[in-house]
């Protein structure tokens, strides 16, 4: 059995990602459920920093100059973190990760992209930050290198807007 993939339709262009539902089936399975449903549709990237991630999927972020955006959870609310023994997925160029606050089982809608080797990130190092990696870009770095290099304010926001127009799921 493949992996499904998921095309992200952005305004800056259109990164195609894999979900690795065979490693990581909790997780991939939750976004893929919020894609399908249209939930992503229309919200904006609400924190990019440069060589470091872009943030996406929250619903405050429907307004991208939301002073809220970042800190909503899907419809469903929180999911139990996953962290497979045999699934040390490194938060590396290009994976896609599970955002949460920080406590156990606090993931719900948000995921970043990671635009360089966030190692101190991955669920399986020493340290607080657990952020479990469920798919990786497999076309389109070149749209995340150019929404990582938006111009940003004092928050981390685009100061022009990214929005993601469509997130289509292929299985």
């Amino acid at each position: 059995m493949s992996n499904p993939t998921a095309t992200l339709e952005t305004s800056l262009g259109t990164i195609t990602v894999e979900l690795y539902t065979d490693k990581m089936p909790l997780t991939a399975g939750n976004f893929i459920k919020l894609a399908k449903s249209g939930f992503y549709d229309g919200l904006h990237f609400h924190r990019v920093i440069d060589k470091f991630m872009l943030q996406f999927g929250c619903p405050h972020s429907k307004d991208p100059s939301s002073p809220r955006a970042g800190t909503g959870n899907g419809p469903d609310g929180t999911i139990q973190d996953e962290h497979p023994a045999d699934a040390k997925l490194s938060n590396e160029p290009g994976t896609l990760s599970m955002a949460n606050t920080g406590r156990p089982n606090s993931g719900s809608c948000q995921f970043f992209i990671n635009t360089v080797h966030n190692h101190y990130l991955d669920w399986f190092t020493p340290g607080a930050s657990k952020h479990p990696v469920f798919g990786k870009v497999i076309s389109g770095m070149e749209v995340v290198d150019k929404i990582s290099k938006t111009a940003t304010n004092a928050q981390d926001r685009p100061i022009t807007p990214v929005k993601m127009l469509k997130v289509t799921v292929q299985e």
